[in-house]
């Protein structure tokens, strides 16, 4: 199993696996474009699920938190190429395009891109750069690539120009029913606050008047609480549930819970 390879640091990726592998997204800054190369891909967040094979395109919207699972396939092993379409670059092109928003996006978060011959020579065109990894790739000739990407998909499907160019800020949302649906992401409080439109002081005032409690104290009780139930009701073992309930070690789940419910984790 090989980890991902930056082709531009903290831009294009590469990515090889020979087992499946099942990831918490911390939180995708970002958008991103994803093309399959081979295996499966399915990404899982609180409003969809999708999941692309061998020369599928994904486009991810910034702003969410999700779940990865990828998926070699017997005949070929995970291979997946990622780029990074970060905000500053999308904004240079909207001012030099002359691009301008009238309203927020309202589709869907996550959207599959069309195949065609344009955007798979596109990609066809990273290979050299991901088979000779020991020639540097410079920024310049790096920012290009992402540049072309860019405009390959508006000219694919034209309405994405609402996903790319929205730059508004999160709008503020319900953060009772958010964070009930997200307590298990292992994420800092200043995501969460991000992710529900506030300030970090207004996340920790509001949610003190909704849940009672600070939030770090709240999530710690929350997941504790759900593994109690997936441990008790569900007999799930707990090796097999503690990095899903946003737990760094298995030694970290097992101390906090012996130190709420008076023992052991059973499972």
């Amino acid at each position: 199993m090989t980890n991902p390879t930056e082709i531009i640091p903290g831009v294009i990726f590469y990515s090889y696996y020979s087992a499946q592998r099942k990831e918490k997204v911390a939180f995708m800054e970002n958008n991103t474009l994803v093309m399959q190369v081979s295996g499966l891909f399915t990404l899982t967040t609180a409003s969809q699920t999708v999941s692309m094979g061998q020369g599928q395109m994904l486009l991810i919207q910034k702003n969410q938190l999700g779940e990865i699972i990828k998926t070699p396939l017997q005949d070929a092993d995970y291979q997946t190429i990622v780029i990074s379409l970060k905000e500053d670059l999308l904004r240079q092109i909207a001012l030099e395009e002359k691009i301008e928003m009238e309203q927020k996006y309202t589709g869907p978060s996550n959207v599959l891109i069309p195949g065609n011959d344009f955007l798979h020579a596109f990609f066809q065109s990273l290979l050299p750069y991901i088979h000779h990894p020991e020639e540097p790739v410079t920024h310049a000739v790096g920012m290009l690539k992402v540049r072309e990407a860019i405009y390959l998909l508006l000219n694919t499907m034209p309405s994405l120009k609402g996903l790319l160019f929205d730059f508004s800020e999160p709008h503020k949302i319900d953060l009772e029913k958010f964070m009930q649906s997200n307590f298990h992401y292992n994420i800092p409080v200043e995501k969460f606050a991000r992710l529900t439109g506030r300030s970090l002081a207004g996340f920790k005032r509001d949610f003190q008047k909704i849940f009672g409690q600070p939030p770090r104290q709240w999530l710690l009780e929350r997941r504790l609480a759900e593994a109690r139930h997936l441990i008790e009701q569900k007999h799930r073992k707990s090796s097999a549930i503690y990095l899903d309930l946003g737990f760094e070690s298995l030694s970290h789940f097992s101390h906090s819970f012996k130190k709420k419910f008076g023992h052991a984790p059973t499972g």
